[in-house]
Parts: C-alpha cells; structure tokens; sequence
C-alpha cells in the first residue's frame, strides 16, 4: 500500500506534466516515456544537472530500454512530489 501510494504520486504527477508513463502492477521501479528527439542518457543528465534528479537511462538496460529512463518509489511521498516539481521545471 505505502508503494503504491508513492507510485501514484510520481506517475500521476508526471502524467500531469505530460510524460508518458504507466503504473507499474508490482515493482517500485516505474519506467518513464522520454520526450521525442531525445535520447536516455542526455534527459538523465539534464534531470541530473538542472534538477538535481537521479534517474537511470534505459539504455543501460539494453537497445529496448532506449527511449526510456527509470525512477524508484523507495523515498516518500513529499520527496517524490518534490520530484515532480523539480522536473517541471525543466524543458524538453
């Protein structure tokens, strides 16, 4: 229940902002759509350097995982509103 709580409040978040995202059914990982004309490690280093956001590029999971970048629910609520805002305010 505490994860799913927190998944909602990033993914809802996030779909909010227009990112394309679903709720994952059981994990705490939630995998994140990038914006088109981007690619996984360039939006994780932007997430890193003008939102102070960790994210993990997909493509380190393999040629799939490009074109997405993957977020963890393992931190509350408030933080991972927090979160939100904070990519918010990045422009992709």
């Amino acid at each position: 229940a505490i994860y799913r709580e927190r998944r909602n409040v990033l993914v809802d978040g996030l779909k909010k902002l227009g990112w394309d995202v679903e709720k994952p059914k059981a994990s705490f990982y939630v995998w994140i759509g990038i914006p088109k004309g981007t690619n996984s490690t360039d939006v994780t280093a932007r997430l890193i350097r003008e939102a102070a956001i960790v994210t993990t590029p997909g493509v380190g999971f393999g040629s799939n995982g490009e074109g997405y970048i993957r977020m963890t629910v393992t931190t509350s609520k408030e933080r991972l509103a927090e979160t939100v805002d904070r990519i918010a305010k990045v422009s992709f």
